[in-house]
């Protein structure tokens, strides 16, 4: 099929209080007010978001396709591989160690083979060093404990990649990855636990530290599928925006806040959050919720393996949606510039040799693409 064209960029999220050179803190009209009902942040990044997820993208390791296994998710390779094409941010995971060390990683636990057998510890009951112990060392000739990785199906797979590399730390993170690139920080709790408000302040402000002490104008953002974490990081500070995410229903949790849409508006707009992140076919089995969004002058972006598919995510475009975060960052990439390219020449030739305005092109699609783009949403809809 041939590769989309011409989408109007929209514009993308404002922040609360920005920090100056945070160039790429997500600022938009559709976020005018700061947590006083001041106008802080006036500047317009005039494009359509992407975001790496966990980098360069997560490692899928049941997957036939190279691209899910090329370079280990979450390290500081995956997110300087990502920053080699035009992505606003890199989306990561991040945990606190035992000793208040956060570090990045997605898994709860983390495995290794001991006497033949495998071996499941939980990441926040490690110290840093033993944390760092696992998988590639940084010191040349030291070997760490290989890694295994579960799946949601209790399938476990060695976690072997085309270019490991080792675990990092937040500041780690902050000191070593191409400063062109923004963070979306995942504040990653484990659905099983149930958190004290005590435990939760502790976890963020151990967060925090690092962030204030690092991120010397890179643009930050916080999201977490916590709902008390969102809540609390967003009342802990008002310099960074807070998103919450959500798979929108597509599966139930005793916590009605993470069950719908209309729930994730809700906790937004009670705690002054600045924004929804969602499961893709979430917003395409319920549009009418993109409006309701608007209405409430938040921001929605959208995660989901269906945002590897370029006519997904120009549909999103068309639906107001104002970043997408991918893991196939090449690719997407490379797409959305391609869109962008489109538009701005579109926007030159708007107005003719004599001043007046012309007629303004409009995307050409082939049938197939419109056969294609037509059907795309109720199969979604359908899809489990």
């Amino acid at each position: 099929m041939a590769a989309l064209q011409a989408v109007h960029v929209c514009d993308v999220p404002n922040l609360d209080q920005v920090p100056e050179n945070a160039a790429l803190a997500l600022c938009s009209s559709r976020f005018r007010s700061g947590v006083n009902g001041e106008e802080i942040c006036k500047c317009k990044i005039p494009k359509f978001l992407v975001m790496g997820h966990r980098g360069y993208g997560m490692n899928m390791l049941q997957s036939s396709d190279p691209r899910m296994k090329s370079i280990k998710e979450n390290s500081l390779l995956s997110f300087n591989e990502a920053a080699k094409f035009p992505i606003d941010f890199v989306e990561f995971d991040v945990q606190v160690t035992k000793d208040d060390y956060p570090v990045i990683y997605h898994d709860n636990f983390i495995l290794h083979e001991q006497n033949g057998a495998i071996v499941e510890n939980r990441v926040t009951e490690l110290t840093l060093s033993e944390f760092l112990s696992y998988g590639p060392q940084k010191v040349p000739g030291t070997e760490g404990k290989p890694l295994f990785r579960k799946l949601k199906d209790g399938r476990i797979f060695e976690w072997k990649v085309e270019k490991d590399a080792p675990f990092c730390t937040l500041e780690e993170a902050f000191q070593n990855v191409d400063r062109s690139l923004g963070f979306n920080i995942e504040l990653k709790f484990d659905d099983l636990v149930v958190y004290t408000e005590e435990e939760l302040s502790r976890i963020l402000k151990a967060i925090l530290k690092v962030v204030f002490e690092h991120a010397k104008g890179r643009g930050v953002v916080f999201s977490s599928f916590q709902p008390d974490a969102a809540r609390l990081i967003r009342k802990l500070q008002s310099t960074y925006p807070v998103y919450f995410l959500t798979n929108g229903g597509n599966e139930i949790y005793s916590d009605v806040r993470r069950n719908s849409l209309d729930e994730a508006i809700k906790l937004c707009l009670d705690n002054k959050l600045q924004g929804i992140v969602s499961e893709v076919k979430a917003v395409f089995r319920n549009p009418g919720a993109v409006a309701r969004i608007k209405e409430s002058k938040l921001s929605l972006m959208t995660y989901g393996q269906l945002n590897n598919v370029p006519e997904v995510v120009y549909m999103q475009y068309l639906m107001g949606i104002e970043g997408v975060i991918v893991d196939l960052v090449k690719e997407i990439s490379e797409t959305i510039s391609d869109i962008t390219r489109v538009e701005e020449g579109e926007e030159k030739s708007l107005y003719g040799e004599d001043g007046k305005t012309q007629a303004k092109a409009r995307p050409q699609f082939s049938s197939d693409e419109l056969s294609f783009l037509i059907k795309l949403i109720p199969e979604l809809m359908v899809q489990p």
